[in-house]
């Protein structure tokens, strides 16, 4: 079975063009620079970052409701906040990685820099090849949709366990066929002795991140394609909500401990976007209702979070 008008795509060659010049400029200024020199970022440089980016998003999607109308201003806001929502996961398992490796405060805004660089390209890849695929075969819906039911229980009923991001088989891996330059090297990914390259520990930990970006997106991408199918809207909110992520990780590093339930609350989303995606030939949401409803589990998880106290922090 096929379905070529199951994937649309708002954007013109030059809309693509334009959103790309735009993410590279940012990457660019970001990297070459705001953030030139290796810091440790403030709590109120982090505010004020997470304010423009989530500011841009805004207009974005207010642009969108401006040229496309309703639906797919609705739709942008919706995989945004899923996105958004979903990256959080990310943040805990940052806190857990830079601890576990010892990472100074002022390498990790260069390492979530370039790991955030890199999560841009794998996220273009994944979901070119996911609407390549939505546009072929019209019954992969229903195998995202199951895949999201599973992401959502597992989530939901696994008994949370202590990470061990430096046991990862890709890591060990790389750190045993990789030459490596252990001790201090600043904040450079590689550096050169003699005549060889060597890698730093900066570099596998920045391979880390990578690798828990790719695990985060097998459930963030197609739950956004349970909200749209439209490969502009898909993108582009993706896209805003990880450009804010490294920002919002240093806004919320010292207070992630107080957010105990929304794991159950992600769980949730996950659940209701697979159902509907299962249930979409005999009962459409519209998306309006579809936002509402994941604000609500959301909202649900985060007040009795709040409400809860402070879990205990991962061990360094």
């Amino acid at each position: 079975m096929t379905s070529a008008a199951s994937v649309t795509n708002v954007g013109t060659f030059w809309h693509w063009a334009a959103f790309l010049l735009f993410v590279l400029l940012a990457v660019t200024l970001d990297l070459g620079v705001f953030h030139r020199s290796a810091h440790r970022v403030s709590s109120r440089e982090a505010a004020l970052w997470s304010a423009v980016w989530v500011a841009l998003s805004i207009l974005f999607g207010l642009g969108i409701l401006h040229w496309y109308g309703s639906r797919l201003a609705l739709e942008f806001f919706t995989g945004y906040v899923i996105e958004k929502s979903l990256s959080v996961d990310n943040l805990f398992v940052f806190l857990i990685v830079f601890r576990t490796f010892r990472i100074e405060e002022r390498f990790q805004h260069r390492i979530l820099a370039w790991g955030i660089l890199g999560a841009l390209v794998m996220r273009g890849a994944m979901i070119a090849a996911g609407a390549a695929l939505l546009a072929r075969f019209s019954w992969i819906t229903y195998v995202f949709g199951a895949f999201l039911l599973y992401a959502g229980l597992h989530m939901l009923l696994a008994r949370s366990k202590e990470a061990h991001p430096e046991q990862n088989p890709i890591f060990r891996f790389a750190s045993t066929h990789l030459r490596v330059a252990h001790g201090d090297h600043g904040s450079n990914f590689f550096i050169r002795q003699g005549a060889r390259w060597f890698a730093t520990s900066l570099f596998l930990v920045l391979l880390v991140i990578e690798i828990t970006d790719v695990t985060f997106a097998l459930d963030s991408i197609p739950a956004i394609f349970g909200i749209t199918h439209d490969a502009f809207i898909v993108f582009t909110s993706n896209v805003f909500a990880i450009l804010g992520l490294r920002a919002l990780y240093f806004l919320l590093a010292g207070v992630l401990g107080y957010f105990r339930y929304l794991s159950t609350g992600l769980a949730v989303v996950l659940l209701f976007v697979g159902g509907k995606m299962l249930a979409e030939p005999w009962l459409h949401i519209p998306v309006h209702i579809s936002l509402a409803i994941v604000g609500a589990i959301l909202l649900a998880a985060l007040m009795p979070s709040l409400l809860s106290g402070r879990k205990p922090a991962p061990p360094a």
